[in-house]
């Protein structure tokens, strides 16, 4: 043995824009362009045909990105660089047919602790906030963050808030929140810097069931007005 890590040693000399390693057994491929639907449906695609490559234990989609892991270290890191950014050139958008999952959200009061802050921040009403969050379609992008938690797109911009200056330490599981362009529900308890806008009594993960996760990439959330309390 030389001391040489065999996965830099076949490294390319100058790495290639949006492929990053993650040790020695991972490297997070992070597509070109602003984040949509579009974009995400390609990220499904590559997803699907990495999983098929022999020397690939594991492809997760993120938003925007794609993890990929190795069974072991592979020996010519160059090729499967290549080949990734390869796929990605011909992935077609996959349209993958999820369900719609409706969830009754009361808006504001004591499970919506920072609607003040994106009052103040959009100019608009908890009730104008409320039906402009409850409108769209929200595709699932992917899952991540902690178990069962679901990354969303399509978000009014009318009331995109930016995320908190001070975290807070713990908001309770089905918080439903609002973080810059982007909104999402809390599957557990934990901290965010997200700003809390209403709950949801929605159980998103259940290590009993299967597969533990209500929803998965290419389902659909669809909010519903339960209630909007000042």
């Amino acid at each position: 043995m030389n001391g040489r890590n065999p996965i830099l040693a076949e490294a390319p000399t100058e790495p290639m824009t949006g492929i990053s390693l993650l040790g020695t057994t991972a490297l997070l491929f992070e597509a070109p362009g602003e984040t949509s639907l579009a974009v995400q449906r390609r990220i499904w695609s590559l997803a699907r045909e990495a999983e098929t490559w022999p020397e690939v234990r594991e492809a997760v989609p993120g938003v925007n990105n794609l993890l990929v892991t190795w069974r072991e270290p592979p020996r010519r890191l160059a090729a499967i660089v290549e080949r990734l950014a390869a796929a990605w050139e011909t992935a077609s958008p996959l349209a993958l047919e999820g369900r719609t999952v409706e969830l009754p959200v009361v808006y504001g009061g004591e499970g919506g602790l920072h609607m003040a802050d994106v009052v103040a921040h959009t100019g608009l009403s908890p009730e104008a906030i409320a039906e402009i969050h409850a409108a769209p379609v929200y595709p699932v992008y992917a899952l991540g963050s902690h178990p069962g938690y679901c990354y969303l797109g399509g978000m009014d911009p009318r009331i995109a808030t930016p995320r908190r200056k001070v975290p807070v330490l713990r908001i309770p599981g089905g918080a439903v929140s609002i973080g810059g362009a982007q909104t999402g529900v809390s599957a557990s308890p934990g901290p965010s810097g997200w700003n809390t806008i209403g709950s949801t009594d929605m159980i998103f993960f259940d290590a009993a069931r299967t597969p533990p996760a209500l929803l998965q990439p290419g389902d659909s959330i669809r909010f519903r007005i339960a209630g909007v309390v000042r």
